[in-house]
């Protein structure tokens, strides 16, 4: 027999992720925007990011897309991923659907000093990688401490 352990907060969690999902994909408009139809939304890319002493690494899953479906684009210190997956299948009555689909973008401010000329981003078992080293500067220095 296992004992299983109630966690009343995750429950909390799990209901705030749901309803939140549940406002996102709403078509009751708020106070601070306009109705939108399902294809003119744009989702919102979920990113993972973490730093090396030598770089700023970010990560995106965007399953069946190729490199040449995503968009790049470092201005200034926001980087932008822009891209769209594909459409679900039409002519066909989905018993559930949980998939996200559509046009999706991501802008995140960088806050650290970051190369973006020497920065590459790879594609591997549908995981975007960029990878952005830092600037000189932005690296942390050893100092040496030294007896009298």
């Amino acid at each position: 027999m296992t004992i299983l352990r109630w966690n009343p907060a995750e429950e909390l969690f799990s209901l705030r992720r749901e309803m939140s999902r549940l406002m996102e994909d709403s078509w009751l408009p708020t106070r601070f925007t306009q109705m939108v139809r399902p294809e003119e939304r744009v989702m919102r890319l979920p990113l993972d990011a973490y730093t090396t002493d030598e770089e700023l690494v970010i990560t995106a899953a965007v399953p069946g897309l190729n490199p040449d479906d995503v968009e790049i684009v470092m201005e200034d210190d926001v980087l932008t991923i822009k891209g769209e997956l594909r459409a679900p299948l039409e002519n066909v009555t989905y018993l559930f659907q949980e998939r996200p689909y559509g046009r999706f973008s991501r802008s995140v401010t960088v806050n650290v000093p970051v190369d973006a000329d020497q920065a590459e981003a790879k594609f591997d078992k549908g995981v975007l990688t960029v990878i952005l080293p830092k600037l000189e500067r932005a690296r942390p220095k050893m100092i040496e401490v030294k007896a009298k």
